[in-house]
């Protein structure tokens, strides 16, 4: 392995190629390998020089994807064949994106590794929406929470009591296939029915959905729409602005 190699966990962003970091470009550009998730859009995809090893390790749900170990023993061997690797990563690499595991195992392995962050879809997908997340006279406090719970995978446990009480605005990753069981959370631990919701699907992209709706309204009506994952869900009172922000 050479001594000047190096790893890059490189997020890139919530999709809109416009909103990738610069840094995270210009490491596209130079890279020798690019590992990379599935959901990144082709515009990124594209920023890739033609000289690299593209090698795609995408999870998606219901469909063969590499495990994690597989990933991380990927950038290992090629951390030892060449001096940039470049891990594209949707969104940010340490929000829920695993980032944290690999860089750890790569550590472990004697590999340099260097974050180079994105933004994440709980902020801009709302914000493409017209949802600001915090505002002054609906919500001081919010909440980041996986939805994905799959039985017999990874269980995280979630306080749904601590997360329904806990802040004024709660943005849901991965939360479309549970939604029916975290709706029933929230109420059980005291939202009330007309808390306002929102589905934000593809944010940030030209195909951006939305669905906006309230917690003893939203699963029904995602039944009836047949709207589909990936989604960010948004919850809370800063959903009402959808409406004055968005002539």
């Amino acid at each position: 392995m050479s001594e000047t190699s190096k790893v890059y966990l490189v997020g890139s962003g919530p999709g809109d190629p416009d909103l990738m970091t610069i840094k995270g470009q210009k490491l596209l550009k130079h890279a020798n390998v690019v590992v990379y998730d599935a959901l990144i859009s082709s515009e990124i995809l594209n920023m890739i020089n033609s000289d690299a090893i593209k090698i795609n390790v995408g999870k998606r749900r219901g469909s063969h994807s590499k495990l994690q170990i597989e990933t991380t023993t990927i950038l290992i061997e090629q951390a030892k064949k060449h001096p940039v690797v470049v891990r594209l990563k949707g969104g940010d690499p340490f929000v829920f994106g695993r980032g944290g595991e690999e860089m750890e195992d790569l550590i472990n392995a004697g590999i340099s590794v260097e974050v180079v962050p994105g933004i994440t879809a709980g902020i801009a997908a709302p914000a493409y929406a017209g949802i600001p997340i915090t505002h002054r006279n609906y919500s001081s406090s919010v909440t980041f929470v996986t939805g994905h719970e799959a039985v017999g995978k990874y269980r995280p446990g979630v306080n749904w009591s601590a997360i329904a009480n806990g802040a004024e605005t709660i943005v849901i990753y991965m939360g479309i296939h549970n939604l029916a069981n975290i709706v029933t959370q929230l109420l059980l631990e005291g939202l009330i029915s007309k808390t306002p919701i929102a589905l934000i699907r593809w944010g940030t992209m030209l195909k951006q959905e939305q669905l906006i709706s309230t917690l003893g309204l939203v699963v029904e009506q995602v039944k009836q729409q047949d709207f589909q994952a990936p989604a960010v869900v948004i919850v809370g009172n800063v959903v009402k602005l959808q409406k004055i922000l968005v002539s």
